[in-house]
């Protein structure tokens, strides 16, 4: 119980932390403007973090982004060493997530389907 409690602190202070680098150290000109850090998967013994990254934009430049934070996750990995106290700071793995797109997808769907009901005041024959 207290390995999985711990685990989530991991990967909530990581998330925030990545976060912070992400956006204020990193340069990189082929990132795009708004990337979202969805969800950060630590592995049983920390040694390994899965980040899901979600990017505002096209599928190509979502795939762009990723690239380009896998390519930069040593340099993250750095950032980290000096901002955690951590035995061991975990390496760091980005990975598309599109679950903020498949969520925007289904409310479009739901949105569609209400509009397209007809009024129940119209069937009343009362």
């Amino acid at each position: 119980m207290e390995d999985s409690r711990r685990k989530e602190r991991v990967n909530v202070l990581l998330r925030q932390l990545l976060s912070e680098i992400i956006s204020r150290d990193m340069k990189d000109p082929r990132l795009a403007q708004v990337i979202t850090l969805v969800h950060v998967s630590v592995s049983k013994d920390l040694r390994y973090a899965k980040v899901f990254t979600s990017v505002l934009g096209t599928p190509e430049e979502n795939k762009s982004a990723v690239e380009t934070l896998n390519a930069a996750s040593a340099f993250m990995r750095r950032e980290l060493m000096s901002r955690i106290s951590l035995k061991t700071v975990p390496f760091l793995s980005f990975v598309e997530d599109n679950s903020i797109e498949k969520g925007t997808r289904v409310l479009d769907r739901i949105a569609e389907v209400i509009s397209s009901e007809p009024s129940k005041e119209t069937h009343y024959d009362g």
